[in-house]
């Protein structure tokens, strides 16, 4: 109970600074109350576009759609309520069209590893997890969908 009576707020379980080694407190990375750093995602689902990867000359010539699936790793500033201080996801949507658009590619591999660099470049990613769909990949036998997951971290 507080002095007025009212009851005592319970702690947070996120303490919104972190513990320098020098004992000061950086004010920076929500840290959990157990001492874990927090960890958000954004996630972006279903971005599709025409691209002309593969191997065979058809899906050079004609092209087909991809659908690619991003999940960004990164510590969310949820109190300030500002853009800077987050990731732009319409950057990010706008970095895996230019990629899945750009320069043909004969694996969808290729091009996961290609989009989670871009992803990488935005500072406040730490790890990202991207799927490059291939829907309508030149198979003879019956499928739903082909595809390729990669995740890569900022930190090794």
């Amino acid at each position: 109970m507080t002095s007025v009576g009212r009851p005592t707020p319970s702690p947070s379980p996120v303490d919104w600074t972190a513990k320098l080694p020098s004992g000061k407190r950086s004010g920076k990375v929500p840290v959990e109350a157990k001492g874990d750093p927090v960890i958000d995602r954004i996630t972006l689902t279903g971005l599709t576009a025409t691209g002309f990867h593969g191997v065979f000359p058809q899906e050079r010539r004609e092209g087909q759609p991809f659908v690619v699936d991003v999940e960004l790793e990164l510590t969310v500033d949820t109190v300030s309520d500002q853009l800077a201080n987050t990731v732009n996801y319409a950057e990010i949507a706008a970095d895996v069209e230019a990629v899945v658009t750009g320069e043909p590619r004969n694996l969808i591999e290729t091009v996961a590893g290609e989009i989670a660099d871009r992803c990488l470049s935005h500072g406040r990613v730490d790890r990202v997890t991207v799927t490059v769909h291939k829907p309508k990949a030149p198979i003879n036998q019956t499928f739903t969908d082909v595809s390729v997951t990669i995740s890569r971290s900022r930190h090794v």
